[in-house]
C-alpha cells in the first residue's frame, strides 16, 4: 500500500503540531490499531512530535508556563504561545545531536544540554528577533516581550535548580533550604539588575495558586521579616497584583444577581473564596501597618467583601419566604395563625433563586470566617433549619390528614424543603423530612410521585 505524499505530510505536520497534548494524545491511541503503511507513518510522525514536545518541556520546563495566560487572571509576565515552537526550533537548530541526551532523565548530561539550548534560544532572541516573534504578533508588546523573553532565558539555568525546591519554600523550609533560595535570587541579581524579580516571575508561572508566592518572596531575603522589606523593594509589585485581583472579584460579587439561578452561583462562590484565601494569606505572611496603602487597600477590600456577604444572608432569609410563602389562615372565631400557602408554585424565578442563594450560604462557611460574618451566617443557617423544618412539618401533617388539596403537589413543597436544608449543611434534618415524605399520604401512587420528586 503507497504511503503518504509530500502533500500530506505537510498538512499533518501543520495539523499535528496544533494539537494540543491531550488531543495528541487522544490521535495517538486512536491511530494505534490501525492497519496499513499511511497508519504507520502517521503513527511515526505522532511519535515524534510528542518527543519533541517532551524534549521541549524539559528544556524549557521554566518557562514554558510562561506561554500560557494565569488561569486566575492575576497579571504575569506571558508571551504569545506561537512564540514557544519558533523558539525550540532556533535554541536546536545549530546542535540537533544533543537532542537524544535530554531522553533519558537519568542522564547527567541532560540538564548540561538543556541549559545549553537555553542559551542557544536566548542569543536566537537578540539576534534574530524577527524569527522568533513576528513583527505583526502582538506589536505592542512585542519590544519588552523579547527583552523579558531573553531576560528570563538567561537565567533559565538558575530557576531550573530552584523548581525541585518550590514545594519545600512553600512548606517548611530549614536552614539550609532557605540559604538555597537566597543564594539562587542573590545570582539572579548578580546577572541582572532586576533578576530577583525575573527569577519570582519564573516561579510564580510555576504556582496555581498566586497567593502563595508570598511565603517564597518573604522567605527570599534575610530582611524579609523586616518592616516595610516588600514595599521598599521591586518585588511589591507581586502584593499589587494580588490586592487587584480582589479587587477585581469584588466587583463581579457585587454585581451577582441570584435571580440567574444556579448558572453563576460556582464562579461566585470560586471569587469569594480567592479573595478569602488571598486576604488570609497576606494577614499570616505580612505585617501591614494599617495606615499604609497596603494596610488601606486590604481594609477596604475585607470591608466591601463582608458588605455583600452580608447583604447576601439577609437577601437569603427574604427568599426562602418567597419561595415557600406562609398564608394567614382562620382557627377559630377571630383567632388566625401563619400556615404553608400549599398552591405557592414549586418552581420559578423566587425558587431558582432560594436555592442559588441557600448554596452561597452553605458553600461560604470558610470565607465567612476570614470576613467576619460566620457569626451571622451560623445563625441564620439555625433559624432556616428550624423554619424549614417546621414548614415540612406542618405541610406532612395536612397531607397525612388529608386536608392538602393537591397531594402531590404538597410533597413537592416538602421536597424543596428538605432540598434546602441540604443546601445549607443541615443533612440530618433534611433525611428525617425526607424519609416522613416517603410514606407521607394516603395513596401508594401519591408516595412514590413523593419519593420521585424528593
Amino acid at each position: 500500500m503507497s504511503g503518504l505524499t509530500a502533500a500530506h505530510r505537510i498538512a499533518l505536520a501543520a495539523l499535528i503540531g496544533r494539537c494540543p497534548e491531550n488531543v495528541l494524545k487522544s490521535v495517538s491511541a486512536a491511530v494505534a490499531a490501525l492497519p496499513g503503511g499511511r497508519a504507520a507513518e502517521l503513527r511515526l510522525m505522532l511519535a515524534e512530535e510528542m518527543r519533541d514536545r517532551a524534549r521541549r518541556t524539559m528544556v524549557l520546563a521554566p518557562i514554558t508556563r510562561m506561554f500560557q495566560p494565569r488561569a486566575d487572571g492575576i497579571a504575569a509576565i506571558s508571551f504569545p504561545p506561537a512564540v514557544l515552537p519558533r523558539l525550540w526550533r532556533a535554541a536546536i537548530e545549530r546542535e540537533p545531536d544533543l537532542l537524544t541526551r535530554l531522553d533519558d532523565p537519568d542522564n547527567p548530561d541532560a540538564v548540561t544540554v538543556a541549559n545549553r539550548y537555553c542559551q542557544s534560544a536566548a542569543a536566537a532572541v537578540r539576534d534574530r528577533p524577527a524569527l522568533i516573534w513576528p513583527e505583526d504578533l502582538q506589536p505592542d508588546r512585542r519590544e519588552q516581550g523579547l527583552f523579558d523573553l531573553a531576560a528570563s532565558l538567561d537565567l533559565a539555568h538558575l530557576a531550573r535548580r530552584g523548581l525541585p525546591s518550590i514545594e519545600v519554600w512553600l512548606k517548611r523550609p530549614d536552614d539550609d533550604q532557605l540559604a538555597e533560595l537566597r543564594l539562587l535570587v542573590k545570582d539572579c541579581s548578580d546577572i541582572h539588575q532586576d533578576g530577583a524579580s525575573r527569577f519570582l516571575e519564573m516561579l510564580f508561572s510555576q504556582l496555581d495558586d498566586a497567593v502563595l508566592v508570598l511565603r517564597i518572596i518573604t522567605r527570599s531575603s534575610e530582611v524579609a521579616g523586616r518592616k516595610g522589606f516588600l514595599s521598599a523593594s521591586e518585588l511589591a509589585g507581586f502584593v499589587d497584583r494580588l490586592l487587584s485581583g480582589v479587587d477585581e472579584r469584588a466587583g463581579r460579587l457585587a454585581s451577582y444577581r441570584p435571580e440567574a439561578g444556579e448558572s453563576g452561583v460556582d464562579a461566585v462562590i470560586a471569587d469569594l473564596d480567592w479573595c478569602a484565601g488571598v486576604l488570609a494569606e497576606l494577614d499570616v505572611t505580612l505585617t501591614l501597618d494599617p495606615s499604609s496603602e497596603w494596610g488601606r487597600r486590604v481594609r477596604d477590600s475585607r470591608t466591601k467583601v463582608s458588605a455583600w456577604l452580608a447583604g447576601l444572608l439577609r437577601t437569603a432569609d427574604k427568599a426562602v419566604d418567597r419561595a415557600l410563602p406562609l398564608t394567614r389562615v382562620q382557627t377559630s372565631g377571630r383567632m388566625s395563625r401563619m400556615a404553608p400557602m400549599l398552591e405557592a408554585p414549586a418552581r420559578g424565578e423566587a425558587a431558582d433563586a432560594a436555592l442559588a442563594l441557600l448554596r452561597l450560604v452553605g458553600a461560604t462557611r470558610g470565607a465567612a470566617a476570614v470576613f467576619g460574618s460566620e457569626a451571622a451566617r451560623r445563625t441564620l443557617v439555625e433559624a432556616l433549619t428550624e423554619r424549614l423544618g417546621g414548614y415540612a412539618d406542618e405541610v406532612l401533617t395536612l397531607v397525612n390528614d388529608g386536608e392538602a388539596p393537591d397531594e402531590a403537589h404538597a410533597l413537592r413543597l416538602v421536597s424543596i424543603a428538605a432540598r434546602y436544608l441540604e443546601l445549607i449543611e443541615a443533612k440530618e434534618p433534611a433525611r428525617a423530612v425526607r424519609r416522613r415524605a416517603a410514606v407521607a399520604g394516603g395513596r401508594p401512587a401519591t408516595a412514590g410521585a413523593s419519593s420521585r420528586a424528593a
